[in-house]
């Protein structure tokens, strides 16, 4: 009976996440080609919390929004968003995620495994996303780098520092 209650708040929880990575992607700043929002706060803190069950919640985000609920920044929603500018970084939630997620399932509760579960998160997310950017931006890599990474690395290191600080206090 426990595995099924630890199967039933694995699900549960992947679902809150989704819906909480959604109500982020709606506090945003559009900015042009890639808006400021608070995914990035939750998907830090859903590999924390979820670990290797992470990427779910994720598939279950971007699903809701191919489908054509608006749970992508500035309320948008649709599988265009999902192969426009900022789809890499769609995509890279979900690669993040799972790449994340194991590492924390393989370092267990070492010391300084959710600060380099959420370093490695950060980095793919930005990393798939810079180079779809660059990709829509005619292959010009320093104008992706510039317009979709640089200015938003100082906000995801305080959002990172933010998940990780959360995760601690609460444990589930």
């Amino acid at each position: 009976m426990e595995q099924g209650k630890t199967h039933a708040k694995g699900l549960s929880l992947a679902a809150v996440f989704a819906a909480l990575t959604a109500v982020g992607a709606l506090i945003s700043i559009p900015v042009y080609p890639v808006p400021v929002s608070l995914q990035t706060l939750f998907l830090y803190l859903c590999v924390l919390v979820l670990k290797e069950k992470a990427p779910l919640s994720m598939a279950i985000y971007l699903a809701m929004g191919a489908v054509g609920l608006p749970v992508f920044a500035r309320g948008m929603a649709g599988y265009a968003v999902l192969i426009g500018p900022t789809g890499g970084f769609l995509l890279g939630f979900l690669l993040a995620s799972l790449a994340s997620g194991l590492l924390l399932r393989w370092a267990g509760n070492r010391k300084f495994a959710d600060i380099a579960a959420v370093g490695l998160c950060m980095s793919l997310v930005f990393g798939i996303g810079w180079l779809w950017l660059s990709g829509w931006m005619g292959w010009n890599f320093w104008g992706a780098l510039w317009a979709g990474v640089v200015p938003f690395l100082p906000g995801d290191l305080l959002k990172a520092a933010v998940a990780v600080g959360v995760n601690k206090k609460i444990r589930l």
